[in-house]
């Protein structure tokens, strides 16, 4: 026999007659992309800095002149030049806390905020996931409207990577896209075993060219894991990657990363992307090929991770007690530049705004067809019809893309 209590404070408890052992459901949240090697670390990274963001600066690669020299021409060599660049990163800081009523404990038999305790490195765990997962969207978002829109308002996108585009293209995206073909091909009477993943390969090839890393993560969905398994390309040993086992395909060459985290882009964005400037993408479904430390990831330094607040006074002097956890990061991806706000610690949603060519920030999902008179961006920005061009919050700033580290690949 059991009874909800009727106790404010205290009627998520189910009350038993018999008092017996509280045990703890196990979370089945998708498998989370904070512990596996994409993320890594940049000792350039400097969390003490002040504002909300900081920067990163680099030597840009050199494009020699190089001269002939003469025995009847005394004119002077053209001299070769260098030059510097920087990218931005942002902090973001995170929050969770729970309130218990002190003199609950009396008829409960269980400390009100024992199961937050125990459950916080969970939590934050899935809040590093779902920001990273963001953060990859927010990426592949900025390289879809360069390809699909264009790199800027005078040039046209000319859609994802190929076999024969040049690496310091501008008005290509960083991506590959394979419209109605699967990544994994469906088996034919001709098409066996690693025949089935020649556009997985294809891809890869696409995009690094002569570059190709000796390794990667794949990020997939269950149902391209399955696929990999029935073609029977998946390895039958092991990596071990910190304290992670991965699963390998081509004897090593990919690590995959099993996940039912949605990566895809909404249905509605990619119909207001088939009407953009440039190229569309008709891939529907979507997988990462990430290589490692891809994602450089630092945590922040919190004056107060945990604070504790009690209010002897309320529930006519029973008390309450509130408990408050506290954690920052920042997450910066290889070769990209932090175009957002500013001025605010970004959401996960922020990670993935469209940009104005004014700055002006909007939510890409359900608004950006929709922008209200004191947006800069006109009705269906991203029309044939429309003058106006946008761009992620995260902007290309290595020279080539054969110093990214994200690839989305779109598939059926």
């Amino acid at each position: 026999m059991s009874a909800r209590t009727n106790v404010a404070g205290a009627s998520n408890y189910a009350l038993q007659e018999a008092i017996s052992v509280y045990a703890d459901e196990a979370y089945t949240t998708a498998k989370k992309l904070s512990g596996s090697g994409i993320v890594g670390s940049n000792p350039n990274i400097d969390t003490s800095s002040e504002t909300y963001i900081g920067q990163v600066k680099w030597y840009k690669p050199i494009t020699p002149t190089i001269n002939t020299a003469s025995l009847t021409d005394s004119n002077a060599g053209t001299t070769s030049t260098f030059s510097q660049d920087f990218l931005t990163y942002i902090k973001t800081v995170r929050t969770f806390g729970a309130q218990k009523v002190n003199l609950q404990q009396i008829i409960t038999q269980e400390d009100g905020l024992a199961k937050i305790g125990r459950d916080f490195a969970e939590v934050r765990a899935q809040d590093e996931h779902n920001a990273i997962l963001a953060v990859l969207k927010g990426v592949a978002l900025s390289e879809m409207l360069i390809g699909c829109g264009g790199g800027t308002a005078a040039t046209l996108g000319l859609g994802g990577q190929t076999f024969t585009n040049e690496p310091t293209d501008t008005v290509r995206g960083f991506y590959v896209d394979l419209g109605a073909d699967k990544l994994i091909k469906d088996a034919t009477a001709s098409i066996q075993g690693a025949a089935r993943a020649e556009n997985f390969l294809q891809a890869m090839g696409m995009a690094w060219k002569d570059y190709e890393p000796e390794y990667a993560y794949l990020v997939a969905s269950p149902a391209v894991v399955a696929s990999l398994r029935s073609a029977n390309l998946v390895d039958s040993d092991r990596v071990e990657d910190g304290s992670v086992m991965f699963n390998t395909i081509f004897n090593g060459k990919l690590r995959l990363i099993q996940t039912r985290a949605s990566q895809g882009i909404d249905s509605t964005d990619l119909a207001r992307l088939a009407g953009g400037h440039g190229l569309s993408i008709t891939g529907v479904n979507t997988s990462f090929i990430v290589l490692p430390g891809a994602l450089a990831m630092a945590s922040l330094s919190i004056p107060e991770p945990v604070e504790i607040q009690r209010v002897a006074a309320a529930y006519q002097g029973g008390g309450t007690t509130s408990i408050w956890n506290r954690w920052g990061y920042v997450i910066a991806p290889a070769g990209y530049n932090w175009s957002g706000s500013a001025e605010a610690f970004p959401s996960d949603a922020d990670y993935g705004k469209v940009l104005s060519i004014t700055g002006v920030p909007t939510l890409f999902k359900g608004t950006l067809g929709d922008e209200g008179s004191s947006n800069t961006l006109s009705n269906n920005a991203i029309a044939a019809s429309s003058t106006a061009w946008v761009r992620g919050t995260w902007t290309r700033k290595a020279t080539s893309v054969l110093s990214l580290g994200i690839l989305p690949v779109f598939h059926a």
